[in-house]
């Protein structure tokens, strides 16, 4: 278990050991996706670049809620999602995400009636000195998945 305060001041933990379970269900996503040695990143209109995610809808699985936030974030279909993490952080109320890695399936023309402004693939150099990174992808939380995203069992 990894423990960091995040950007906004609360409390995190995270965990690679999928049998470990926090109290909290997740109810969000958050997806890895690394492509010819670029990570798939959204451009949030409000927090910036970051990676792809969000809620789960109601009747969704987190497969599927990651497979479509990645899409409708930035037109990129993913498939072969392997879990690789959970992300707590304990603001009130407290919640959960479940962290995925997934692989490229195809990449469609983004259409701008999507959430964001659009993706933008980064190299993890140009991750970690990004001008306009979203918050979270500037705490202890991001920079500890990014490393453990290499140990993780996906050959990228």
């Amino acid at each position: 278990m990894f423990t960091f305060i995040d950007q906004n001041g609360y409390k995190c933990e995270l965990s690679f050991n999928q049998h470990h379970s926090f109290e909290i269900e997740p109810k969000h996503v958050l997806v890895f996706v690394l492509y010819k040695g670029k990570w798939l990143c959204t451009i949030n209109k409000k927090r910036g670049i970051e990676f792809p995610g969000g809620k789960v809808e109601v009747g969704e699985t987190l497969e599927d809620a990651a497979i479509r936030e990645v899409y409708e974030e930035t037109a990129v279909q993913i498939s072969d999602l392997k879990w690789f993490a959970h992300y707590v952080v304990h603001e009130t109320p407290p919640f959960c995400k479940a962290v995925f890695t997934g692989r490229v399936v195809k990449i469609d023309e983004f259409i701008h009636e999507h959430e964001t402004l659009g993706m933008t693939w980064l190299t993890t150099e140009e991750l970690a000195n990004h001008p306009s990174l979203s918050f979270y992808m500037k705490d202890d939380g991001m920079k500890k998945m990014l490393l453990e995203v290499k140990n993780h069992e996906r050959q990228w």
